[in-house]
């Protein structure tokens, strides 16, 4: 398999992870960064030994130096960079929440299929040991029929970063779409998308919700219980709920530990680490896809990401919170 060459779009802290997990993937190479100045590139570049630095993010997209692009900016910035490396014939792989609502992500898998490249969200969790050991846990039945699951994703910022994108409603801030979508997308690896009612409350800071409850009910009488948070610490932690017993899961959703508890008394622990830090997985899928030039990946599918992001905006409907971008012409397919 050739490697494919990835270049980073933004030099922030998940741009760090990336880069660090980025070496240990066989089918993968960092090729290039780009960032608003040069400064900030050369700096990064120099940090993880990049070949190629860039002073602007156009420059990136229009060389010949990188096979594929990973974006990882604010989330207003996705549409907008993903769109100009596919117009430039990249492929891309994109931060979670892949778009700040459904017409962005419409508009984004539209322009992938318009210039012959893959897109995929970089939802990294579904392709993490634990999750793909839990996922054969529940389709085998051990835990019976699901019948809830819950998910606490929350977290509290320091009083020196509330200057924070996370709490700009321009940059699609808010705990919905920073982590909440984490449990979403859990809440439907084992309960499925039949959900006919949705219920939630928020706190709301600055104008993006800083707290949020959301309670999910489905056609099989299962209910999905998810709060996500950024002014308020909870234990990160979920659970899933079954006729024959339950599952434990800290840091529910990318466990390294699965305990199960079954209803005659039965416990076990089932240990399932990360290759590195947690992000091997997603590189090496996104790899393989290119390789084998699949229009999507056959896991982290467009229709799970247009299924969220729609969740995300009806549940943001309920709660009452708007973005600037809900009302804005958005990028378009050139």
């Amino acid at each position: 398999m050739k490697k494919i060459r990835f270049g980073i779009v933004g030099t922030g802290t998940i741009a760090h992870r990336f880069a660090n997990a980025i070496v240990n993937v066989e089918g993968a190479e960092l090729a290039a960064v780009a960032s608003r100045t040069a400064e900030n590139a050369e700096k990064f570049g120099n940090e993880f030994n990049i070949p190629n630095r860039f002073d602007s993010y156009e420059k990136m997209a229009q060389s010949d130096v990188i096979d594929a692009a990973y974006i990882a900016v604010p989330h207003s910035g996705h549409i907008g960079f993903s769109c100009l490396m596919m117009n430039n014939g990249k492929h891309v792989l994109c931060e979670k929440p892949m778009a700040v609502n459904l017409r962005e992500a419409e508009e984004m898998f539209a322009c992938a299929r318009a210039n012959g490249v893959m897109l995929m969200e970089a939802m990294w969790a579904r392709l993490v040991p634990g999750t793909l050991k839990m996922l054969d846990i529940v389709g085998s039945g051990e835990l019976g029929d699901i019948l809830g699951v819950e998910g606490k994703f929350c977290y509290t910022m320091d009083e020196d970063e509330m200057d924070h994108h996370v709490f700009k409603p321009e940059n699609g801030g808010g705990s919905l779409l920073d982590v909440g979508v984490y449990g979403l997308n859990f809440a439907s690896w084992y309960l499925g998308k039949d959900v006919e009612t949705i219920s939630a409350h928020c706190a709301v800071y600055n104008g993006v919700d800083s707290h949020t409850c959301v309670l999910m009910k489905y056609s099989s009488s299962a209910i999905a219980d998810i709060s996500s948070a950024t002014l308020l610490r909870k234990p990160n932690e979920g659970f899933v709920y079954g006729s024959k017993g339950y599952a434990y899961l800290p840091r529910f959703y990318a466990p390294q530990e699965i305990e199960l508890v079954f209803n005659d008394g039965r416990r076990e622990k089932i240990s399932v680490p990360y290759a590195g830090n947690g992000f091997e997985e997603q590189i090496a899928h996104f790899c393989r896809c290119v390789c084998d030039r699949l229009d999507e990946s056959p896991v982290v599918t467009s229709e799970q990401t247009l299924y969220i992001t729609a969740q995300m905006d009806e549940i943001r409907r309920k709660l009452g919170i708007v973005y600037p971008q809900d009302e804005l012409e958005i990028c378009k397919v050139e």
